[in-house]
């Protein structure tokens, strides 16, 4: 990487955190989607692809201040978003505004805002901020990842019977049935699973070493943008496919076959591929 190409990306992430702090506080700001009794304001809770895939009034409240805050600081940028859409293929940004929104709307607190700068698909840049705990985890192509200004780095773990491993479930009840089929063969051949429901944080606990590695089909590139670069800047092993004529978008490199149209996955080097092997064994090519 060239020192222009470095100076670029610490340019992007610097934008990046400052906006993903900025959009944290703005979260917390918000109404809770749910009162003390469990009902929000009407009209705060909405569904999409299912009865159990919610968006709130503040995903399209966050979105709307990141759309705003990059129009300031990068005029003329075009942005990918969640809830705002866009073209994907043009994207110099890319944005979840609420990663984890299910867990936000009980009031769990593992939910993050995730923005991305990308180039010619490949993710440059990208910030993950977390508004209950206040982390914020950063990285940039070839600059290394950090959480809170401390480096990163993935575990050391050579055993896979001894890996703990994140994963995720889709909203369709036909998939989740073979996910946790897959899941399943695999949890007797590792230290214990672990599903915590926002996919940006689950590839930073890869980066931080607090999981082993994380596999989930179905997620979308905003889920991923940000995180997987801040799990490869620590030295994660990634495996990410990625919708036909966007194979470009992960930037990830490595093989995919046998493990799914649209994996995710990152992995610590001393289990990568013990963890490959076994997904593949347990089915994640059929999920």
């Amino acid at each position: 990487m060239s020192p222009h190409e470095t100076s670029d990306s610490a340019a992007l992430r610097a934008v990046a955190e400052q906006v993903a702090a900025e959009a944290a506080e703005h979260l917390r700001s918000l109404p809770a989607p749910r009162g003390a009794a469990g009902a929000g304001a009407a009209g705060a809770v909405s569904t999409k692809s299912s009865p159990t895939d919610v968006v709130t009034a503040s995903d399209a409240s966050v979105e709307r201040f990141v759309r705003d805050r990059l129009a300031q600081l990068r005029p003329g940028e075009p942005v990918y978003g969640e809830e705002g859409a866009g073209d994907a293929a043009t994207a110099r940004w890319v944005v979840d505004p609420i990663d984890g929104t299910v867990n936000y709307l009980y009031g769990l607190p593992w939910y993050a805002i995730s923005i991305a700068a990308v180039e010619a698909g490949a993710t440059v840049a990208g910030a993950v901020a977390e508004p209950a705990s206040g982390r914020l985890w950063s990285a940039g192509r070839g600059l290394g990842a950090t959480c809170d200004g401390r480096p990163l780095a993935v575990a050391a773990t050579t055993e896979i019977g001894q890996s703990l491993i994140g994963t995720g479930f889709a909203y369709r009840a036909e998939r989740r049935a073979r996910q946790a089929r897959m899941v399943a063969a695999m949890l007797p051949e590792v230290r214990d699973v672990r599903r915590a429901g926002a996919a940006a944080l689950d590839l930073c606990a890869v980066a931080a070493g607090w999981l082993d590695g994380y596999l989930e089909h179905g997620c979308n590139w905003w889920d991923w943008a940000a995180g997987a670069l801040i799990a490869r800047e620590a030295g994660a092993v990634l495996h990410i496919a990625v919708a036909p004529g966007m194979s470009d978008l992960a930037g990830a490199g490595g093989t995919v076959d046998g493990l799914g149209d649209d994996v995710t996955l990152a992995v610590a080097p001393g289990v990568a591929g013990d963890l490959v092997e076994l997904a593949r064994r347990s089915g994640a090519a059929q999920v």
